[in-house]
């Protein structure tokens, strides 16, 4: 990519929204770039967003999972935004709520038109459970690109760390080019790099329109 750099440490609160109908009135049209960040509740999602924006609090970190249920919006310029969507699988919470945020999830990652990519975040040392699954095969379904993330790799030895990654990116093999997996670790920076590039192709407009196009293409064989 020749695309210039985004300064993802410029990243400011916009807004939080219950679901993708208030998220389409705070923010009509649908348009500019958004890349969604997904995850089990205990899968250290705010930390990792802390961490690539270098910011110490942008997205809240809480000790009681899946307590923040709604989608939090973080604006990177006016065109492109961070979409931190709420944690999945928590436990302490009545089983009606799951399944509406489960239902509102797969709406989000099916009916949002400008996003561009997905972050599903795991821990290393748990990962592809049945809902990280399902968030991939939504996101790669609606062809929107995956980034599986690792998180929490210094927990683990560099050689365990090594073959875990190995063995989620064979599990993972049979969705192709459509889904990168990196071991990522928000204490020691494990990753980082590697993480702001890949976001950093995806917030752009050129590329968007190349996968939308190749979409379409796809839709009318």
């Amino acid at each position: 990519m020749t695309e210039s750099r985004i300064d993802f440490r410029k990243a400011k609160f916009l807004i939080s929204a219950p679901d993708i109908a208030h998220l389409d009135q705070y923010l009509p049209g649908d348009v500019g770039v958004e890349i969604a960040f997904a995850g089990r509740s205990n899968a250290g999602k705010s930390s990792a967003l802390n961490a690539l924006t270098e910011q110490k609090s942008l997205a809240r970190t809480s000790k009681t999972p899946g307590r923040t249920q709604l989608i939090n919006v973080f604006q990177l310029d006016e065109d492109r935004r961070l979409v931190d969507l709420p944690g999945y699988g928590f436990a302490q919470v009545p089983l009606a709520l799951k399944n509406k945020w489960q239902q509102a999830l797969g709406e989000y990652l099916q009916k949002r038109a400008c996003l561009s990519g997905v972050v599903v975040l795991m821990d290393i040392r748990h990962p592809l459970k049945d809902l990280d699954m399902q968030m991939i095969e939504w996101a790669v379904l609606s062809h929107i690109p995956v980034l599986a993330l690792l998180t929490k790799s210094d927990k683990l030895t560099q050689s365990v760390k090594t073959k875990t990654v190995n063995e989620v990116r064979k599990a993972l093999a049979e969705f192709g080019d459509k889904v990168h997996v990196e071991p990522f670790s928000s204490l020691k920076g494990t990753g980082k790099p590697k993480v702001l590039g890949i976001l950093n192709d995806w917030c752009h407009p050129t590329w968007l329109a190349e996968q939308k196009a190749l979409q379409e293409q796809t839709e009318s064989e």
